[in-house]
């Protein structure tokens, strides 16, 4: 299906491989469906990792370079967020609703707490995790993260203009055209997956420019200042230094904000979690076993 599109994509971007794991669609009581994979770790009692995906991606798109070697020490979960991928559809996007759909989620699985390990919107669900349900909180890694948005004035017009441009297409997402190609393109993603180019292909478009363009807004609101200082869970900050899309100061910033948290640098750029997985792959590994060593030890 998007064989010409793949040899473009393989000439232009090196993606690296790794095995997806195979996964499933969820039904969330009263919410909606997602679709989640859950790969266990090396033994049934291991530490759980919930990943939380990136703007415009899915779980899997975001996260499948990490997830063998996270699954050696942990049980490794993903879902699709809300408008992305094969994730719930709903009127509006909010960033409250992602975070219950993920307390949701580990009802589903059978899951009283995990720690939540984020990447830039992943990041940001993750900090509303433990604002909104902090009991089901063990830790947080938070990747190529800040505190808020708008903090230029480029910044605030680039997130305005998202919000007023796709309050326009909101009856699309509404209407069963949109639900039905939403749910065509997630059909699509159980194509073979034997080249990774046309796999990530197909699992990039099955997020419609609407639900970017809402989720972009989104976190044009977002302001975790006021209380990021009152997060009491161990926390690891994993900083992009190359990353033009959120300033590494101010990523740093985020991580001297929250009392304890760990600082785990790369030299890579926004997209590191997969055109530079080479580099971030360990920084996670590294700051995902320390938030979870701290987080036993905080338990005990």
């Amino acid at each position: 299906m998007f064989t010409t599109a793949g040899r473009l994509l393989r000439n232009l971007v090196h993606l690296p491989w790794a095995p997806i794991p195979e996964g499933r669609m969820v039904e969330l009581p009263g919410r909606g469906s997602t679709f989640v994979t859950d790969t266990p770790g090396p033994h049934p009692h291991s530490p759980t990792i919930v990943l939380l995906h990136a703007v415009g991606t899915t779980g899997l798109l975001t996260w499948y370079p990490s997830i063998p070697a996270l699954a050696e020490r942990f049980r490794v979960v993903t879902l699709d967020l809300r408008w992305h991928g094969r994730g719930i559809q709903s009127e509006e996007f909010s960033l409250r609703d992602c975070a219950d759909d993920v307390a949701a989620l580990l009802d589903v699985l059978g899951m009283e707490r995990a720690v939540f390990a984020g990447f830039s919107m992943g990041s940001i669900v993750a900090q509303r995790m433990w604002r909104q349900h902090p009991d089901r909180v063990d830790g947080l890694v938070l990747c190529a993260s800040t505190d808020r948005f708008r903090s230029t004035v480029a910044e605030r017009a680039f997130h305005e203009s998202m919000g007023l441009t796709m309050s326009g297409l909101r009856g699309v997402s509404r209407s069963r055209i949109g639900s039905a190609a939403a749910r065509a393109a997630g059909r699509a993603l159980d194509l073979g997956r034997t080249d990774i180019h046309d796999w990530a292909l197909a699992e990039f478009t099955s997020t419609s420019p609407w639900a970017v363009g809402q989720a972009v807004a989104a976190l044009g609101r977002h302001h975790s200042r006021p209380w990021l200082g009152r997060i009491d869970v161990p926390t690891a900050v994993v900083v992009t230094r190359h990353d033009k899309v959120i300033p590494p100061d101010r990523q740093v910033d985020l991580a001297r904000r929250i009392k304890g948290a760990t600082i785990h640098e790369i030299e890579a750029g926004h997209a590191a979690c997969v055109l530079e997985a080479e580099s971030f792959v360990p920084r996670l590994l590294e700051a995902c076993t320390t938030t979870a060593a701290r987080a036993r030890d905080f338990t005990h």
